[in-house]
Formats: structure tokens, sequence, C-alpha cells
């Protein structure tokens, strides 16, 4: 298919997400008690955020429990855009706006009978983005402040079931049916029009110069089902060992994707847009021990299977569109990804200060699941959703009354200098991202 169109957003328009404070696709975690201590919680899981860390921990549950988990992720990202050859200026020196990506969990389980503890889960394992001001990134589009900014969240539904397969070891299973929404806005760029568009037998003709598409705006839901298995062991009253797998699962996007000035040249303005994202195998092992009665110590490792993303496939149901984008094949287009295999490693602490009082703490480091730096111009930093590697600091407090248990849990990510220096420019990207949390279980 020879070049039809000559669009700068499309050099990034469809690239696969990958996000700063999280691993990969995915938050670091859910449950105020799990955040306090670093996020170590795959051999603990004994309170409500089971459905999310290891559902064979609801097997220990010996009471109705119910609760409820709320953080928010507030990123700060920096962006500068260099080209040393032309001046000791940045072209671009962007900050972005302060927000928020509110995440949530909520967690029911019943035991029936001695062995048995079924449970239900509703939470978000991603909720996340970013927000610039289109002002700071207006030399890139023609002095035009267009709005940047990306938002993807999953909604997870999940029923669950756990048993106690002896006093020593547990077992528990959940099913994750998935939605996705995911909303992007960024400038279309130079375009040039055809004057003439016809079937395959006539060739399309060019307009001779390019055009503002203007505002480019992307907005999709999508459904995906996958399962969550877990095995909880305690070989000795003060050890306890914990697995948790985590199958793949792709969500089947489809929306529509808009840019503003084509109805100016007699042009449709939006079109229908497909796109799969596969959530990909995740497997995670812990160990817990408590050297004296008042002290928990907890470390974790967690391992994603992100290489398996080896291209992301966007389909474009306008046939206009389809032809206005340069690709291998009519109305599809391909991003190759360089995503490698992660391999987190967490440690957490908790010490009670008093029977109904512990203070926790904690720490993990989290790798990008993108490159460190470029490649190609294919993996050059994306503004919208950039990959970093960090290190992560958190500190908690619970407290109990009675049936009630109160958490609060407080995480603060440094994310690493970027370098990217692909041909004659040079970007530096960074990020900071801090995540209050609140927490709340009854048992009864």
């Amino acid at each position: 298919m020879t070049k039809k169109i000559l669009l700068v957003a499309f050099a990034g328009l469809f690239v696969l997400p990958s996000f700063a404070p999280a691993n990969g696709l995915n938050l670091n975690g859910l449950g105020s008690r799990a955040q306090g201590m670093g996020n170590a919680f795959v051999s603990i899981a004994d309170d409500f955020s089971a459905v999310f860390w290891n559902p064979a921990g609801a097997a220990g549950f010996k009471q109705t429990t119910f609760g409820f988990f709320a953080g928010d992720l507030m990123p700060r990202t920096t962006y500068r855009f260099l080209i040393p050859e032309m001046s000791a200026e940045p072209f671009v020196d962007a900050k972005t706006k302060i927000s928020h990506y509110l995440s949530f969990l909520a967690g029911y389980y019943k035991p029936i009978g001695d062995m048995i503890v079924l449970g239900l889960g509703i939470g978000t394992p991603s909720a996340q983005g970013v927000l610039w001001s289109g002002s700071d990134f207006s030399p890139l589009s023609n002095d035009v402040a267009y709005d940047w900014s990306s938002r993807i969240y999953m909604f997870t539904f999940t029923p669950m079931a756990a048993v106690k397969i002896s006093d020593a070891i547990s077992f528990g299973a959940a099913l994750n049916i998935n939605y996705g929404n995911w909303n992007r806005k960024l400038p279309g760029g130079s375009v040039i029009l055809p004057t003439a568009l016809g079937g395959a037998a006539v060739p399309l003709v060019m307009a001779p110069a390019p055009v503002d598409a203007g505002q480019y705006e992307e907005l999709m839901n999508g459904w995906g089902i996958g399962v969550t298995l877990g095995l909880k062991i305690k070989p000795l009253d003060r050890l306890s060992v914990g697995l948790t797998v985590r199958t793949p699962s792709t969500v089947n996007f489809d929306g529509t994707a808009s840019l503003s000035n084509l109805t100016l040249y007699g042009l449709p303005d939006s079109s229908g847009i497909e796109r799969k994202l596969t959530w990909p195998l995740g497997i995670a092992g812990g160990v817990s021990f408590r050297p004296i009665d008042r002290l928990l110590l907890s470390a974790d490792v967690q391992w994603t299977q992100w290489s398996k993303l080896v291209a992301l496939r966007t389909t474009l149901a306008n046939p206009v569109w389809a032809q206005l984008v340069d690709d291998l094949e009519p109305g599809r287009v391909t991003q190759s990804l360089n995503w490698r295999d992660t391999t987190q490693i967490r440690f957490g602490a908790e010490f009670a200060l008093n029977p109904t009082t512990a203070f926790r703490a904690g720490y993990y480091r989290d790798p990008a699941s993108g490159p460190d730096s470029a490649i190609d111009l294919s993996t050059r930093i994306d503004v919208l959703l950039p990959t970093f590697t960090g290190d992560a600091f958190t500190i908690g407090l619970g407290k109990t009354f009675g049936g009630l248990q109160l958490d609060f849990g407080l995480e603060y990510l440094a994310g690493h200098k970027r370098l990217d220096t692909p041909i004659f420019t040079s970007y530096i990207s960074t990020i900071r991202a801090v995540v209050p949390s609140v927490s709340a279980s009854y048992k009864f």
C-alpha cells in the first residue's frame, strides 16, 4: 500500500501504554495493610484484600468479613525535549498537571462450614494515566494548545472460593471478569488530505500541502476474562508461604476515534476503532515469618510475562480512515513492541505497638516493562504513558476496634531518569508519585 498520509500523531498514537507508577499495565497493589508492608502480602492475605493477593488466604476466615479500600494515585511527570544542534534551551519543558487516579477494592467473604469460604470482590487492578498542560506542548503542534491526556481503568468483578485442605494447606480460585475503559487525547498532527477517493481500481489523488488534522480523541471500552489461583502453606505457626498465579486476560476494546478538523475538508471526523490488549501471565510467591510475637516480616517476588506483548494491532472501521493510514494491511495499524518480562522484589514489616495498634513499613523495586532507553524510533518515550524503573517506599498504620479494622497507607515512588537519544534529539523524563489510601473492614 503506497503512502497516502503524513500524520505525525500516528507515530505514537497507537503505542501500547506502559504505566510509570505500576507494574506494566497493573497497579502494584490493593489494600492499605498490604500497601503499608511494601505490597509483600502474597503469603499473608488474611484480610478482605485476599481476593486480589491470594484467594487461598480467605480459607482461614472464621467469620463473615466485609472490607473496602480506596487509594489515590497522584503522579507528577516532567518532560524535556532538546535539540542540542539547534539550541541549548529545551524545545519543550513540561510538567504534568495535578491529577488523581482513584482505585478501590471491596470484598465480601462467607464461611460455609469449617472448610470452605465463598467470596466476592470488585476492584480496579488498573487505574492510571497522565494529564499535561497543552500549552507546554504547543511547539509540537503549530503553537496550538491541544489536549494531551490519557486514562485507563480496569474494573474487575471476582467471584471466588477457598478451601482449607488441612490445618497447614489452603487453596483458592477466583474468576476475574474484567471491564476496561481507555481514553486518550493528543494532537492529530499534519495530514495530507486526498482530493479524490475511489475504490481499489481508482488511485488516490493527494492534495499538494498538509493541513492540521485537529484534536485527536479516542474512547474505548471492552471485556475480558481471567483466573487467579492461590496456594497458602503454613508449615510452622510462625512461618507462612504463598503462591499466586494470574492467567492472561485479553480485553477486546472497541469504541470511537475522532479528528476534529477533517470535516472542514469534507472527510468524516470519526471512525470506529478496535484493539486487543492482553494482561499477561503473572506469578507471585512470598514468605512471611514472625521472629517475635509483635513483629511480622514478609518478602515477595512477582514475575510478569510482558514479553508476550509482541505487537499491538488497531483496526479502523471507516474505509476513508483505513485508506489514510499507511500500513502493510489496509485498515490496520501495527505497533511493534520491545517489552520484556519483569521481576519485582518486595519487602515489608508490621510491628504491633499494642494489641490494637500496628505500625508498618516496606519497600519494593518496580522495573520498567519497556526499554530503559530508546532502541529505535518505535521505542521513544510516549509522553502520555511513559515507562520508568522506580523505587517505592511505604508506611502504614492499623487500628482495631472490636470487629472493626481501620488501616491507613502511604506510598512514595521515585522513578529513575530516562534518557532517550534517537538520532539527533534528546528526551529527559522523570516521575514522582504519591499514593495515600484508607481501608475499613468488619468481621461479624
